[in-house]
């Protein structure tokens, strides 16, 4: 007797599991970008002309950049913003920060400097805006067409960074990562970049290449001990979001901390905010494998309010213990280093502190005015002591940003942290030892 075929049913319902497998590729698949278009697949080659004089320090460099920005014709000045805590102009204060003198640019507080202040750290980080995106693809009904063009501003982007003169700049939406490597690396930067694997970039023809994320780090000051970069994951499957961590050594003490910057999914809606969470989650577990034990810093463009899910998920994370940098400026150190045991309450009043926008512009659908931005912190090993305030609405002008005067539709943050030991009693911990053998990373993005 021949053994019986398998009964075939074709018309068989499909269990829970097959549903909830159907309909997570369903919203994966809307993660991507254009994925139906042709993709036109060009390099970074736009500034490639790009010369600069040797030997300029940052004040004669910002000063060319404006030169070569004005085309001999005055232009707007770049938004003037303000320290939370003002410092002194003219004198050295406690904290070892100083004023940078600029002629023609607005005055502003620079890094810090070495000696007593050697354990200061500033961060900066920004979603520069993408060049394709920000002038083929995003809609900026009020802003000028010149006002968008890349020789207008490429110059703001650069003022805007080194005017504040931090050690780590975090940057979000890079398409010209070349222009930037050069510019900064005139100032003794070194940078990391690495890109979305489906960047929305690549579906428009004018393109410079994928859009992704970048990391810059005085070199003069920290020492790249190592790094790795990631594409989150939901679901364990690859979405188009990424994510750089990188591991810093001060050369005047070595002591060392980790930084870490992504860019997650745009737009709104409760399905997009769990796609979100989910990065989140992703991101969280690279980041802590990553870092380890050693002082964090986390930030980017989370594109959440926060009020999303993943405002909470980051802040009530046991494994990284991380507080948002903007909403505790403002505390005293006991009430950051003491707070709620309820963790609802604790990110409820994380929540309040935050500013009222780190993005406001004006799209085809009407004004978007968000916090969406963040700088995420590990408190007991950090002590944040600064932040860079927002510009007021009167001054950013009824047509918002992008505009002549601000070059994306993001604002950056700036903020100022003083690294701690991590022994009891002072003492520094073998982690924190001076070895200055460099240490070589991972090689998935490019160390350029």
């Amino acid at each position: 007797m021949e053994p019986a075929l398998p009964i075939k049913r074709a018309n068989k319902a499909p269990c829970k599991n097959d549903r909830k497998a159907y309909l997570q590729k369903v919203m994966l698949t809307r993660m991507g970008s254009f994925n139906t278009a042709p993709k036109i697949n060009n390099v970074d080659s736009q500034d490639d002309g790009l010369e600069l004089p040797a030997g300029l320090d940052t004040s004669a460099l910002l000063q060319h950049v404006q030169q070569l920005r004005g085309g001999g014709i005055e232009q707007p000045s770049l938004l003037t913003r303000g320290f939370l805590k003002p410092l002194p102009v003219d004198e050295d204060v406690a904290d070892g920060l100083r004023c940078l003198q600029l002629n023609s640019v607005s005055r502003v507080c620079s890094a810090p400097v070495e000696g007593d202040a050697s354990h200061n750290i500033r961060l900066l980080q920004w979603n520069i805006l993408s060049q394709t995106l920000g002038q083929h693809n995003d809609g900026f009904v009020r802003c000028p067409e010149e006002a968008l063009t890349w020789e207008h501003r490429k110059y703001l982007i650069v003022q805007e960074i080194l005017q504040n003169q931090p050690d780590v700049i975090c940057l979000q939406e890079v398409d010209h990562f070349k222009f930037l490597q050069t510019v900064l690396g005139s100032q003794n930067y070194e940078g990391i970049f690495f890109p979305k694997p489906d960047s929305p970039c690549l579906y428009i023809e004018q393109n410079n290449g994928p859009d992704g994320c970048a990391i810059f780090y005085k070199r003069d000051k920290l020492q790249l001990q190592g790094y790795d970069t990631r594409i989150l994951e939901v679901w364990r499957v690859q979405s188009n979001q990424v994510a750089i961590a990188a591991r810093l050594r001060m050369r005047s003490s070595g002591r060392e901390f980790c930084v870490a910057t992504t860019h997650l999914k745009a737009r709104h809606g409760a399905l997009l905010a769990k796609l979100r969470n989910e990065q989140g989650r992703d991101l969280i577990r690279f980041v802590k494998q990553f870092a380890g034990e050693t002082p964090l810093l986390l930030c980017g463009d989370f594109n959440a309010e926060p009020v999303e899910p993943i405002y909470a998920t980051i802040l009530g994370c046991d494994l990284l213990r991380l507080g948002s940098a903007y909403a505790d400026v403002k505390l005293d150190r006991e009430e950051i280093l003491q707070p709620s045991e309820d963790v609802g309450e604790f990110v409820s009043e994380s929540m309040k502190r935050e500013p009222p926008y780190t993005t406001w512009k004006i799209r085809e659908e009407g004004e978007e005015c968000h916090t969406i931005d963040y700088v995420f912190y590990t408190p007991d090993r950090l002590k944040i002591k600064n932040c860079l305030n927002f510009p007021e609405g009167e001054q950013i002008g009824k047509n918002r940003t992008p505009s002549y005067q601000y070059p994306s539709d993001h604002f950056s943050l700036v903020c100022d942290f003083e690294l701690l030991p991590s022994a009891e009693n002072g003492k520094e911990s073998a982690s924190d030892g001076k070895n200055e053998t460099e240490v070589e990373g991972s090689k998935h993005g490019s160390i350029q």
